[in-house]
C-alpha cells in the first residue's frame, strides 16, 4: 500500500461525490422483525446495511464495543464484515485506543495489521507520545477525539488549561488545546480530529485553529447535529487535505441510515430492509455531497 491514506480517501470521495462515513454499530434489541437478537441477528443485520450503503459511502465505520461485547465470536464476526468492505473504501476502526507506547504498539498490530483498518479513532489523554504507534504509519491514519459529541462531553474537555506562553497558546478549553497540539503529533499527513456537529460553535472554532486537520464529525442526524454547519467548517483549508475532494471531510450517520430498515424509506419505497437502508443511504450521500 503505497498511496496516503488521505490520498485513497480522496480518491473514494470523488467516486461517491459525498462525505458520508457510514457508523456500523447495531444493537441486537434494536434489530428489525426477522433478524435474531443474537451475535448472528447483529452480523446478519451489519451485512445488510454495509451492502446496502456501499455504493453510497466513502468510508465505513464499525463501532468495536458492538462486536467486542461477544467475546471471540463477536472479533470473528466483524473480521467476516471488514472482509466486505472492498479496499477502495476506507474502513474506520472507531476503537477510541490510547495508552503508553508499547501497549499503543500491540493496538496498532491488532488494529492495522490483524483487523486491517486504514484509520482508528484514538484518546489523546496521554499525549502524543504514547499515541505515536498509531501515528507513523504514512499509509494509516488516527482520528483524535478532541470534542466529542456526547452530552457529557464538556466536564472534561471544556476544563480551561492555561496559558502557554512559550508556545504561544492562550488560556483555552482543553478541547482547543488538544486541537493545537495534535497538529505537531505523527510525522504529518497522519493526524486528523474527532470534532462532533452537536458542538458546532467549538467545530467552527476547532477548524480556525486547526485548519489543516481533517475532521471525523460524528453525531448528525439521531443526535441532533445540523448539516449545514459541518459542511461549512469540517472541510481542511490549508494544508495537502485542502485539495482533496471534500477537504477530507468525514461524516458519520449511523441510526440515522440504520433506522430506516424499521420504518418507511425516504420518499417512500419498498417494504424490503436492504432496498429500505439504500434509499436512507442514498438521501444521507446527497444531504452530505462533496463540496469541491
Amino acid at each position: 500500500m503505497s498511496a496516503t491514506y488521505l490520498e485513497r480517501l480522496g480518491a473514494r470521495t470523488a467516486v461517491v461525490r459525498s462525505v458520508l462515513c457510514l457508523g456500523v454499530d447495531p444493537e441486537a434489541t434494536a434489530l428489525p422483525p426477522g433478524f435474531a437478537q443474537t451475535l448472528a441477528g447483529v452480523e446478519q443485520f451489519a451485512g445488510l446495511l454495509i451492502d446496502a450503503a456501499l455504493p453510497y459511502a466513502a468510508a465505513v465505520k464499525p463501532n468495536l464495543a458492538f462486536f467486542e461485547a461477544y467475546g471471540a465470536a463477536g472479533i470473528a464476526a466483524l473480521e467476516r464484515l471488514r472482509a466486505k468492505v472492498p479496499a477502495d473504501v476506507m474502513f474506520v476502526a472507531d476503537a477510541k485506543r490510547g495508552d503508553i507506547g508499547t501497549t499503543a504498539a500491540r493496538q496498532a498490530v491488532a488494529l492495522y495489521d490483524i483487523l486491517g483498518a486504514d484509520a482508528v479513532t484514538v484518546n489523546p489523554y496521554l499525549g502524543g507520545e504514547a499515541i505515536m504507534p498509531l501515528l507513523e504509519r504514512p499509509e494509516r491514519f488516527a482520528y483524535v477525539l478532541a470534542r466529542t459529541s456526547n452530552p457529557g462531553a464538556g466536564e472534561l474537555q471544556g476544563l480551561i488549561v492555561a496559558a502557554d506562553d512559550a508556545a504561544g497558546h492562550p488560556a483555552e478549553p482543553l478541547w482547543a488545546r488538544v486541537a493545537r497540539r495534535a497538529a505537531a503529533w505523527g510525522p504529518g499527513g497522519t493526524v486528523g480530529l474527532v470534532v462532533g456537529a452537536t458542538a458546532p460553535a467549538e467545530l467552527a472554532s476547532i477548524r480556525a485553529i486547526s485548519p489543516a486537520l481533517t475532521f471525523l464529525v460524528p453525531g448528525v442526524g439521531a443526535q441532533g447535529g445540523e448539516v449545514d454547519p459541518v459542511l461549512a467548517n469540517g472541510p481542511a483549508r490549508t494544508g495537502s487535505a485542502a485539495a482533496f475532494p471534500g477537504g477530507g471531510l468525514l461524516v458519520n450517520v449511523s441510526r440515522g441510515i440504520a433506522r430506516a430498515a424499521l420504518g418507511d424509506a425516504p420518499g417512500g419505497g419498498s417494504g424490503d430492509p436492504g432496498e429500505r437502508l439504500a434509499a436512507a443511504a442514498a438521501d444521507w450521500s446527497r444531504r452530505l455531497a462533496m463540496l469541491t
